[in-house]
């Protein structure tokens, strides 16, 4: 599991993330949500050690991902970043093989290419694999990029805002593939989103955040309720049981 202990990140005067603690739960999905400005992202950036904490710690099944080495590191926890263009013009295949630098250094194995291969169809992205990136659409390009993450082959899987860009039909996409990811393959999968819907449909457990702390946390139907989400959005919501397993939401 994962365990945040009093993690705090400041810019001069402003305290963006302030000394959050959370265990997130091995297995299914953990959605951190919010509205804009509450330190989703940059707790996530801190869990993954791509930006430093100011205070305190961040452990991943025990290891403290300050003290640990960036190759055992990054065989158990990856991440991909809201901000994930490629400069370079690669292929998807190109793209995707850059999930086993942990393992090959780029010296790519018979096994790498398996895990590549493996990944690249688990992503529907066969047909698609010998074209460049800039030639893909905003979801096939985001559907390469989960690909490449998924490709690293860690138990956890980190995922800031993976909707960004995508229309409703890609986004749908896009959880079902993160949904079928932490079923079939057995991942914990947690990440930051803006669609409290998407989140009601695919999460198994919630941690909403505001002005930096976490305002609320628990199981996704104790989460999605309309007492709680209008306290974290400070506005009016509703929620609409749909079936008494799915729910939607809606704001008045």
């Amino acid at each position: 599991m994962i365990v945040t202990q009093a993690v705090t990140k400041t810019y001069g005067s402003s305290c963006v993330v302030d000394g959050v603690s959370l265990t997130l739960p091995a297995g299914g999905i953990t959605s951190i949500i919010g509205p804009n400005g509450a330190g989703k992202s940059t707790l996530l950036s801190m869990i993954s050690r791509l930006m430093s904490m100011d205070r305190g710690t961040v452990t991943v099944d025990g290891l403290d991902v300050t003290q640990t080495s960036s190759e055992v590191l990054a065989k158990r926890l990856s991440i991909l970043r809201q901000d994930n263009h490629m400069t370079a013009r690669l292929t998807v295949r190109d793209l995707v093989s850059f999930g086993r630098y942990p393992y090959s250094k780029g010296r790519l194995t018979a096994d790498d290419k398996t895990h590549i291969d493996n990944a690249i169809s688990y992503l529907n992205l066969t047909d698609l694999a010998d074209r460049f990136l800039d030639e893909l659409s905003g979801g096939q390009r985001q559907r390469a990029f989960v690909a490449m993450v998924l490709c690293q082959d860690t138990d956890y899987v980190l995922l800031d805002e993976p909707l960004n860009n995508l229309d409703m039909k890609h986004a749908m996409g896009m959880m079902k593939l993160v949904r079928r990811a932490a079923n079939e393959l057995g991942k914990t999968v947690v990440l930051v989103l803006h669609d409290i819907n998407f989140a009601s449909w695919y999460s198994d457990y919630i941690v909403a955040m505001k002005d930096g702390k976490v305002a609320n946390q628990g199981p996704a139907p104790e989460m999605i309720r309309p007492e709680v989400l209008s306290a974290i959005y400070d506005m009016d919501i509703k929620v609409h049981d749909i079936g008494g397993q799915r729910i939607s939401v809606y704001y008045e």
